[in-house]
């Protein structure tokens, strides 16, 4: 007897809790099409003014990115930092080894990307291949000399005069270079930046178009989103005609030319 009471018991509460389950209102459609816009704007504000999305073009900063390496540029990072969105986002000051995107100085409307090696008041010059700043010869391990060649210019930047015998075109850095230079080194001047890549023997940067201007720099690229294996001068193949051709072989080799090990990797 007792034991059916508490059956019943058990079983009027169970058909309570359905009820109270029955009666949790369901969302509609208009509600759920109100939630997938609030995570659309969302999404337009981070890949609007946080994140941007860039394809590495050329061999200057191999190894540490390839030809075809894709990725999340920081939009934020180094931009000036604002009242309102001060305690969102973490600002800070652009450091001597960062990786950033930047506008060229030279070329408008082309997207550059190079590491840091001074920032402003730095004093830098190169001897034999090996960058010194402030009179310290610097331990770059990420560095690659993949030529091995000898360019007196490129080397041993800027004890020989700039010229475009030597592959400076930037008319600019040809008449302006000169006003930099105190005794072996280069001084790099306020609110401006003297970057280089990683690939030095064939990267063109600021020992052949000069500083960059703080107003110039995009972000900080965070991480690899994809990687390709992209043939060198790709990017500069413009017409319909190139570019559908590579469309196709992305699509028939998606899978075995891409570099899935290269995939999510944090870009330092």
């Amino acid at each position: 007897m007792r034991r059916s009471f508490l059956e019943r018991t058990a079983n009027v509460r169970k058909e309570e809790k359905e009820v109270v389950a029955d009666k949790k209102p369901r969302e509609t459609t208009v509600e759920f099409l109100a939630s997938l816009a609030e995570l659309m704007v969302v999404f337009l504000f981070i890949t609007t003014f946080v994140l941007q999305h860039f394809e590495i073009p050329s061999s200057s900063m191999e190894d540490t990115l390839l030809i075809g390496d894709h990725v999340f540029v920081n939009r934020e990072q180094f931009a000036p930092p604002t009242r309102w969105m001060g305690r969102l986002m973490p600002y800070r000051d652009i450091h001597r080894g960062d990786i950033v995107v930047f506008l060229s100085p030279e070329e408008a409307g082309l997207f550059v990307v190079k590491r840091i090696v001074g920032v402003p008041g730095d004093r830098i010059h190169l001897r034999d291949g090996d960058v010194y700043r402030n009179g310290e010869k610097l331990d770059e391990k990420y560095v690659q000399h993949k030529v091995g060649n000898y360019d007196p210019y490129r080397d041993n930047f800027p004890a020989v005069p700039p010229s475009e015998w030597h592959g400076v075109t930037s008319q600019d850095w040809l008449a302006t270079m000169p006003a930099h230079i105190q005794g072996e080194d280069i001084v790099v001047p306020p609110d401006s930046y003297f970057a280089m890549g990683d690939n030095r023997d064939v990267s063109k940067d600021s020992r052949y178009w000069g500083f960059i201007p703080r107003k110039n720099v995009i972000g900080r690229p965070m991480f690899i989103s994809w990687s390709f294996i992209t043939p060198p001068g790709q990017y500069l193949k413009r017409s319909a005609g190139d570019r559908l051709g590579f469309v196709a072989h992305v699509i028939l080799h998606f899978f075995d030319e891409t570099r899935w090990s290269r995939t999510l990797r944090i870009v330092r």
